[in-house]
């Protein structure tokens, strides 16, 4: 069994684990080159995939995801889960990006009909989602509040993390929505032997996925460590210390005193890449310690 895993973020519906692989093992190892000088061998790196359950299925003459406009995107004056975080994405952006105004700086406050509208307008035009258009973004709003609020999709997904894990498995790790995942499933199996979970970009402590986390917000997954890699301009990891919500106060067998261990990298304009994050010497001092060869 592999001595590594990696869990994907959002967006992968239509790539596999082979070719995530072909991405993340190179880049991880540069990263553990620049911090240990270790490589990995063949095997010591598997992929829990769980993209394809959110891939639409096929229909005669359609390519690609729903045709996704700002309509699809559930408001309902910002009380819907989607344009809650589409609101916290906005506001983020607005702090790392002179040229996005913040919400309520203008006419088109947050709880106007057209704050959608104007939010995914802002976003678009922002460095850091200047890359994705709005169908993938609408998209990729979409995947993350089905896995918070479709139980079905949720325990499939947390699933393949689960199945992937096994008894020589020693490092989790983890990418945006899939850090989530990845949390929920080493909570939900306290028996594993997994010694560290490496966060990279993680949304984990927005109030919004934090109050749906499963068994329960804010408990430890039952690792000796938990390191949290952010760069201080990715919007998706608005919130960057994410020891204010994890390991304080948590009791337990082995548990007591423990707390998340936070590292700042700077990914250029591309912030919330997972190759940039597992490049970083942080990520892979993170990684040697969980393998016992830091």
């Amino acid at each position: 069994m592999a001595r590594i895993v990696g869990v994907h973020g959002v967006g992968k519906q239509r790539l596999g684990g082979n070719t995530l692989l072909k991405d993340w093992e190179p880049a991880l190892a540069d990263g553990l080159d620049r911090a240990a000088g270790i490589r990995l061998g063949p095997g010591e790196m598997r992929m829990a995939f769980y993209g394809d359950l959110f891939r639409p299925p096929g229909h005669t003459l359609t390519v690609g995801d729903p045709m996704f406009t700002a309509d699809d995107v559930d408001d309902e004056g910002f009380d819907g889960f989607e344009a809650e975080l589409l609101l916290e994405w906005w506001t983020q952006a607005a702090r790392t990006d002179p040229a996005v105004p913040p919400p309520g700086a203008t006419d088109t406050l947050a709880r106007s009909p057209r704050a959608v509208q104007t939010a995914l307008r802002l976003l678009q035009h922002s460095r850091f989602f200047a890359d994705i258009s709005l169908r993938a973004l609408v998209f990729d709003l979409k995947q993350v509040r089905r896995y918070l609020t479709d139980d079905d999709l949720r325990t499939a997904a947390r699933g393949r993390v689960e199945e992937a894990i096994g008894p020589d498995t020693r490092v989790v790790v983890a990418h945006s929505l899939g850090s989530v995942v990845a949390y929920e499933a080493l909570c939900a199996r306290p028996g594993h032997q997994v010694r560290a979970l490496v966060t990279l970009g993680s949304p984990l402590g927005m109030r919004m996925v934090y109050d749906r986390l499963r068994p329960q917000p804010g408990g430890w997954p039952a690792t000796s460590t938990w390191t949290n890699v952010v760069d201080g301009g990715d919007v998706v990891a608005a919130v960057k210390d994410l020891s204010l919500f994890f390991g304080q106060g948590v009791t337990g067998k082995g548990v007591a005193g423990k707390r998340v261990i936070g590292k700042v990298v700077h990914n250029g304009s591309h912030a919330h890449d997972a190759t940039l994050y597992l490049t970083a010497k942080e990520t892979g001092d993170a990684v040697a310690e969980g393998l016992g060869t830091a």
